[in-house]
């Protein structure tokens, strides 16, 4: 998830630029870069390692004189953070920035090479700069050139060109990444959000999956997939600028809830190949986890949360020992650690204290490390990184950046990556049919679709929340793959509303929680199929027998509790090791809608830090 800003007009393009990538740094921290072209197509180019302000001190001494520009903040998918993998790239005149990722990467690098094209980074993104540049040696257009060259490319882009021989004008092309077109008075703007040119215009043109065009100071052309012109209506922006930089959200919180099918759609996207029914984790060491005999996660928090779902998933479908140990606790207690130990950390900033130094320490005795992250190249990355005997890599969740304190996107990229790496283990381990495995590969391809169908019904939570806002303590209860998802819930609940919320094992409620049930206490069970089923629906009615009030969250097609219950939140029917997935988001939303109503700072709740990095 990177920053793309895109200008051309009268004025000079720098500070244009500069000024939008200031808005989207959220998007991407690890690199920066611009390139503008003057009227003459003279090409100027300035990248810089590091934060935006590594760019700007950079510039203020070697400026980008121009008329005509892009400009880049990036976050790493393919490619350490380096200035030779800053954006932009360029070959033979032609410049790219790109957000996204290309899933035939490989193939097409190897192709290009073998035609004598010299690669000068590590990244997927300047296969578009050498693919353009040849279409442009072939004769053709800058327009058909970038048509041409997404053609031969799978994956994900928004990608923003300019091309020495066409000065003044800049091309772009968009697919399951987010671009937008600003019309001014007079010049153009491209961006990957509103926010970025949001001072200079408030009219946008939103492109759509396919498109592909070209702005110029005076006009716009946008032509579908098959090079045929299409309409993409103007629209006019009325939020405010702190507003849009939320992206017409109320807070980061709510933003990257709704993220969330597009998060998982990139922690997926070229990991699943159903045509020989395999799962292709890119960085993680095939032979460290063929090899182990026992897997051990540390976490803390909401990571920990996940490696409880992931524990369970790692035991039945590869049918390897699996613990979790909260980080914090591990090293205290002289944990039994072995050679044939993998240790598995999870961190969405990779930068966890506690995880950090258990980590380490665990490596120090010898056992193999991997991690599960967000963050690429972080500290936690790096000490599992592949080549020293015992790194077993890095599994990225690809969640892009979260600015919200409480976590949300990271926690469902984290349950998704942990299902990948349990299905890769019986693969590796032969401990699944190849129907079972597609089985599970299906219902995670069908993830963001039901995901998207939970998201739209969030007027009957917000409704829940608005009965509930007063509660002072909460329970929720689980069974199974649920059972961490009652912890997450219970947890959001607390982080940003304050209320006292406890999440339990449906089971464990008769051993003391059952004695806090009264008619004030709001008990949310997670009563969805699977086994366990109607055990839970025991414990539902233990909880009503005691004057309870009692929520469910439900399947679709479960109505046996709609005249029993104060309230039902309802996901689609899906594959069980997938419900967590979908469990989690009324939860969610839930807690954001209390926390909104009762008009607390839902993004910076108090006393909480996004990424701890003391112990």
């Amino acid at each position: 998830m990177c920053g793309i800003v895109g200008y051309t007009g009268t004025r000079p393009a720098e500070p244009v630029l500069i000024e939008g990538l200031q808005k989207l740094e959220y998007r991407g921290y690890d690199s920066a870069g611009v390139c503008t072209l003057d009227d003459r197509g003279v090409r100027t180019t300035r990248r810089a390692l590091g934060k935006l302000a590594a760019l700007k001190a950079r510039l203020s001494s070697e400026p980008c004189p121009g008329t005509t520009g892009i400009g880049h903040t990036r976050w790493a998918t393919h490619g350490r953070p380096s200035e030779k993998n800053a954006h932009p790239h360029e070959s033979d005149g032609v410049t790219v920035v790109h957000n996204g990722i290309i899933e035939n990467h490989r193939e097409l690098r190897l192709e290009l090479q073998a035609r004598g094209r010299v690669f000068t980074s590590e990244t997927d993104t300047e296969i578009f700069a050498h693919l353009i540049a040849l279409a442009r040696q072939q004769g053709l257009p800058l327009l058909e050139a970038v048509r041409r060259a997404v053609g031969r490319v799978q994956g994900a882009y928004a990608l923003a060109v300019v091309d020495e021989k066409t000065p003044g004008a800049l091309a772009f092309a968009r697919l399951a990444s987010p671009l937008v077109v600003g019309v001014g008075e007079g010049e153009m703007f491209l961006a990957s959000d509103v926010p970025a040119v949001l001072a200079h215009t408030r009219n946008f043109v939103f492109l759509e999956d396919g498109d592909c065009g070209m702005i110029e100071a005076e006009r716009y052309v946008v032509v579908d997939a098959a090079g045929v012109a299409v309409q993409r209506p103007v629209k006019t922006i009325t939020w405010s600028a702190v507003m849009a930089e939320k992206g017409g959200h109320k807070h980061f919180m709510h933003k990257e809830i709704v993220e969330q099918p597009r998060a998982i759609t990139d922690t997926l996207r070229g990991r699943l190949s159903f045509d020989d029914a395999a799962i292709l984790l890119d960085g993680v060491d095939n032979g460290a986890l063929l090899s182990t005999r026992r897997v051990v996660i540390i976490a803390c928090g909401t990571s920990w949360h996940s490696g409880l779902v992931g524990a369970s998933l790692i035991e039945s479908l590869a049918r390897v020992a699996c613990s979790v140990e909260l980080a914090s606790e591990f090293r205290y207690r002289d944990p039994v650690l072995d050679a044939d130990t993998l240790v598995i950390a999870i961190s969405q900033s990779g930068e966890t204290a506690d995880t950090l130094a258990a980590l380490k320490e665990a490596k120090r005795r010898g056992c193999r490390v991997l991690s599960v992250c967000n963050v690429v190249d972080a500290a936690i990355p790096r000490v599992c990184a592949i080549g020293d005997g015992l790194g077993a890599g890095t599994l990225y969740t690809r969640a892009g950046p979260e600015i919200g304190v409480a976590s949300t996107k990271a926690f469902v990229t984290q349950l998704v990556a942990l299902h990948l790496l349990a299905l890769q283990l019986a693969q590796l381990r032969n401990t699944m049919t190849k129907e079972a495995l597609l089985e599970d590969m299906t219902a995670l391809a069908h993830l963001p679709i039901h995901m998207e169908k939970v998201l739209a019904r969030e007027d009957d939570v917000r409704a829940l929340a608005q009965h509930h806002v007063n509660a002072r303590d909460m329970l929720f209860l689980g069974r199974g793959l649920l059972f961490p998802i009652a912890l997450e819930g219970a947890l959001k609940l607390k982080e940003i509303s304050y209320i006292h919320a406890e999440g339990y094992a449906a089971g464990e409620m008769k051993h003391g929680p059952i004695a806090l049930i009264d008619d004030a206490m709001p008990v949310l069970v997670l009563a969805l199929p699977g086994p366990g089923y109607e055990k839970v629906i025991s414990n539902l009615e233990e909880t009503r027998a005691r004057g309870g009030r009692v929520l469910a969250l439900v399947s679709d097609d479960d109505h046996s509790l709609d005249d029993q219950i104060e309230g039902v939140l309802r996901v689609p029917t899906s594959h069980q090791r997938t419900m967590p997935v979908l469990a989690v988001l009324p939860l969610q939303l839930f807690s954001y809608h209390v926390a909104d109503l009762r008009g607390l700072d839902v993004d910076q709740p108090r006393n909480l830090a996004k990424s701890v990095t003391v112990e």
